[in-house]
């Protein structure tokens, strides 16, 4: 990378860094802001952190198709920051969990944000760094979602919920200022007629591994549900955000060394791994309520966000032509956030109506099936196609 690309990258990371720490001041103690301050059950939470999810698929696919059409990138990146900053201004206010649904689907609409970013990322990147580049990314933003969480657990007792989340809008509002004044206008990136992409433009590999992860996102619900699980076994409410905390705190010491391990051995192998670390932490919750198996699960779970994001990423990066590739980035958070909707909300049910480990064991079979598709994906040993 040149002097002008690492700065994107550093401005990138830094932003991120400040908007997670703002949002998992939030996240950290999500959960039973909605369902024991706002009273909802558990699978309206699912419905909720669904909706979300779902919201974060669709905005991404709409912003990397318009990125690619208009080609503009670095407007969709600060607006998504400026939509976290307001939702969470939202959420100080609200009295009911109907009232929190719409700032929720602000909040997640500012994923936005993701395909464009990433697409720039990745045209500055070579396939020699681009996982790298993707994990540095992904270290920052747990980075500040380990300061977000130390944050929420220190002020939660004092400034209660509301003053809590509205705090939360400062940091977004610094990642705002950063991308607006501190990123080129325009990435350099081809100029060629953009028709929009077709399925013809998806190789074979590309659908199989767009299939294999919408498999294994229908098995994985939100991280809401991994802190009932603590709150399950016991843990006062106030100790809950260490465990969110020691997720992030994981994530963050793994995520840049795993995107470097992705480009000396390989995407494939890194996205195994990461599958891997899922299904462990569904064994490990499944098996006990022991506090230090509790711990070894949230390892696990530290494990797999460190290693998926950025091999991922990168691997649609790779899959894709350089002039589709914010489209078809955005496009694969569609088909992985479509799936969540559902993913969530069936984890509720199936909580709700058959116990704990419901969700569990449905989450492993998808980990399982995925996995074995991911044996019929060839990597790319070059960087995507430039035509």
């Amino acid at each position: 990378m040149n002097k002008e690309s690492k700065k994107t990258l550093a401005t990138f990371s830094l932003a991120s860094f400040f908007h997670d720490m703002g949002s998992d001041m939030v996240f950290s103690v999500w959960p039973f802001f909605v369902t024991e301050f706002l009273g909802a059950n558990k699978t309206v939470l699912g419905l909720i952190d669904g909706i979300g999810d779902a919201v974060v698929s669709i905005s991404q696919a709409v912003s990397g198709y318009i990125s690619d059409r208009i080609r503009k990138r670095k407007v969709f990146v600060w607006l998504g920051y400026l939509s976290g900053a307001l939702a969470r201004v939202g959420y100080s206010i609200s009295l009911t969990w109907h009232m929190v649904l719409p700032f929720r689907i602000l909040d997640r609409s500012g994923k936005m944000r993701g395909a464009p970013r990433d697409a720039i990322l990745s045209d500055l990147s070579t396939r020699e760094d681009r996982a790298r580049n993707f994990g540095i990314l992904r270290a920052m933003d747990n980075l500040g979602a380990v300061c977000g969480t130390i944050i929420a657990m220190v002020l939660l007792g004092t400034l209660g919920y509301r003053m809590l989340f509205l705090l939360a809008a400062i940091p977004s509002v610094l990642a705002v200022l950063l991308i607006y004044f501190g990123v080129p206008k325009e990435m350099p990136f081809t100029k060629a007629l953009y028709r929009g992409v077709r399925l013809n433009d998806l190789n074979h590999h590309m659908r199989l591994l767009f299939l294999l992860s919408a498999i294994f996102s229908l098995g994985t619900f939100s991280y809401s549900f991994l802190l009932l699980y603590v709150k399950s076994a016991g843990v006062p409410i106030i100790a809950i955000p260490a465990y969110y905390l020691l997720f992030n705190l994981v994530a963050a010491l793994f995520s840049l060394p795993f995107g470097t391990l992705a480009d000396i051995i390989g995407r494939k192998f890194l996205l195994f791994i990461s599958f891997a670390f899922w299904g462990c932490t569904t064994l490990l919750l499944i098996a006990s309520q022991h506090v230090g198996v509790i711990i070894l699960a949230f390892v696990s779970y530290g494990l797999h966000g460190a290693a998926l994001e950025p091999v991922q990423k990168t691997f649609v990066a790779e899959l894709a032509p350089e002039r589709f590739r914010a489209s078809i980035l955005g496009g694969f958070q569609m088909v992985i956030g479509l799936c969540a909707l559902p993913a969530s909300l069936f984890a509720g049910f199936l909580w709700d109506q058959f116990g704990r480990n419901m969700p569990l064991y449905f989450s492993l079979c998808m980990t399982v099936i995925a996995s074995l598709l991911l044996l019929f994906v060839r990597e790319p040993h070059t960087t995507a196609s430039r035509e």
